[in-house]
């Protein structure tokens, strides 16, 4: 049985609060279908699709209500942390911080993951989707630019039930995804209309390099789907006259150790086949961790030079929209 839809009212000392950092003729795409009922009608449609559950590329069709899926969840969300983000991208993070929710479990496996025991060991509490519209209206509460779901593909359905709660208690901030890469088609639909900033990850570009450190089937194939439906969603990254993000596309795309990620071929696509506008960030935190020294060459950091050409690359594609990353919001 699906699970019974009922919306409560949070309470009332988040309504309507926090929202400054905004333009003022700016509205979340998700307070339009909130209005028509549409949003209501994508959290049952979402909640019926965990029957047969086909939300990430996996495609393992299990009914999560009655056993956990290949991503080691079932029903329920569970969260790990909350909070304010200050290292998240320029046009994210903004002087006010991004307002983060970090989901355990993962639709991947990446045996290098920086936050494993999160994703792999599913370090976290179960939480009911009333428990993540209030986070979201306290991030608000705090002045946060926006709501940045971390790992969210697995859990789309009790999301989707918080943000109709929190746009019902008055929620009115950008919703952020911030995923993996590696989600279906079929959850972008229900997403299409609810999300204002898609921040996928584009991990490889080669799919047999993705099996072996990510334990998933045609990354590239379902990535670079994802990410051309993402953008056709919601296009080029837009900013307010302060550089914070409203709407759009910003893709993160992690330099690995030996070019195992492709840069140049991701690069590529971007520029010809999204846009050449995309916001990017090449980014160069790479460091060994989990399973990483059992894989080489994910046993060693990159170097600035693998960094320095990876970046070049990406010019040469034709992108231009760096993450600047500076160090202070002036």
């Amino acid at each position: 049985m699906s699970r019974s839809l009922t919306v409560n009212t949070v309470s009332e000392k988040y309504r309507l609060s926090g929202k400054m950092g905004l333009s003022s003729s700016f509205e979340p795409a998700y307070r339009a279908l909130l209005a028509s009922g549409e949003l209501r009608r994508r959290v049952q449609m979402a909640y019926d699709g965990l029957h047969a559950c086909v939300f990430c590329g996996r495609q393992c069709r299990v009914d999560r209500y009655e056993m956990v899926g290949a991503c080691r969840t079932g029903v329920r969300a569970r969260v790990s942390s909350y909070g304010p983000h200050f290292g998240e991208e320029d046009p994210l993070r903004g002087f006010r911080g991004s307002g983060t929710i970090f989901f355990a479990w993962c639709n991947l496996n990446c045996q290098y993951c920086q936050n494993y025991d999160i994703s792999q060991l599913g370090h976290g509490r179960e939480v009911e989707p009333e428990d993540i519209a209030a986070m979201m209206l306290a991030l608000q509460a705090q002045g946060c630019h926006n709501i940045n779901f971390v790992s969210p593909t697995h859990v789309l359905a009790p999301i989707l039930e918080a943000v109709l709660i929190a746009a019902e208690a008055g929620l009115n901030i950008p919703l952020v995804w911030n995923t993996g890469g590696y989600d279906s088609l079929e959850a972008l639909a229900l997403l299409d209309g609810v999300v204002d900033i898609y921040m996928p990850d584009m991990k490889y570009a080669d799919e047999e390099i993705a099996y072996r450190y990510s334990r998933v089937r045609n990354y590239p194939a379902v990535n670079q789907a994802a990410v051309k439906e993402m953008h056709r969603q919601v296009g080029d990254l837009v900013l307010d006259d302060r550089g914070i993000a409203l709407r759009g596309l910003l893709v993160r795309h992690l330099v690995l150790p030996g070019g195992l990620a492709g840069t140049a071929e991701i690069a590529r696509f971007l520029a010809e086949e999204v846009s050449r506008d995309t916001y990017i960030n090449v980014m160069d935190q790479y460091r060994p961790c989990y399973r990483a020294y059992e894989n080489p060459p994910l046993d060693r950091p990159i170097t600035a030079r693998e960094h320095a050409a990876a970046v070049e690359a990406a010019r040469a594609a034709g992108l231009h929209r760096f993450d600047r990353r500076r160090l202070f919001w002036w």
